[in-house]
């Protein structure tokens, strides 16, 4: 649908704040565990196929990189976490960034946490999640990869998590999505959009 179409231009990487850009703009970022599909989950809600650089190499998202939209919010693709083939200074140095995003960034509206839907949420992903509660960002959590799943699989997977959120009161929603059928995409984009006119409330 018309739309739907979303145009989006590359503004720049960065690693410290300093070179944070400044379009006065709401934030959406995107994080999870190195290659859980960050980059083409982004291609997929733009529908452009180079957007977000993809790598079939985890941890290769060094930067923190931001896309302005014609939503009227900058998408921002955080550096993977978890990857243990990365050096430990350059996982110390991803961990310090992405806090520092994440913990004092502040036209960040929203965090999508991407954990993959093959497999139950990691320790790193939950403790991604307690950390972004403990701080009182709003986040989702998004499943991603579903499309490697039978549906029946995709349902379960699906309750099998919002229980376990549940379980740990964390009241958020889980977006089944594929970066290659384009599932969850309106979900998102809808979520994407109440942020923003939630965000302009909250600063107007």
């Amino acid at each position: 649908m018309a739309q739907d179409h979303i145009s989006v231009e590359f503004i720049k990487g960065a690693v410290q704040p300093d070179q944070y850009p400044d379009l006065g703009l709401p934030e959406v970022a995107m994080i999870g565990r190195s290659n859980v599909g960050k980059s083409s989950l982004i291609n997929a809600i733009v529908r452009q196929g180079n957007v977000a650089r993809v790598s079939n190499t985890p941890g290769k998202t060094q930067e923190i990189n931001f896309f302005a939209t014609n939503l009227g919010i900058v998408l921002v693709d955080l550096p993977g976490y978890g990857y243990a083939s990365v050096s430990k200074e350059r996982r110390e140095l991803f961990a310090k960034s992405i806090r520092t995003y994440l913990f004092n960034r502040t036209p960040l509206a929203l965090v999508c946490v991407l954990i993959d839907g093959r497999h139950d949420p990691q320790p790193l992903d939950m403790a991604m999640l307690e950390e972004l509660e403990m701080n009182g960002r709003n986040f989702v959590a998004v499943l991603t990869k579903c499309d490697k799943l039978s549906a029946k699989d995709v349902e379960r997977r699906h309750a099998q998590v919002k229980e376990l959120l549940s379980q740990c009161r964390f009241a958020v929603d889980v977006i089944v999505t594929s970066s290659k059928t384009g599932d969850g995409r309106s979900s998102l984009i809808g979520i994407m959009k109440r942020t923003r006119d939630q965000h302009q409330q909250a600063s107007s």
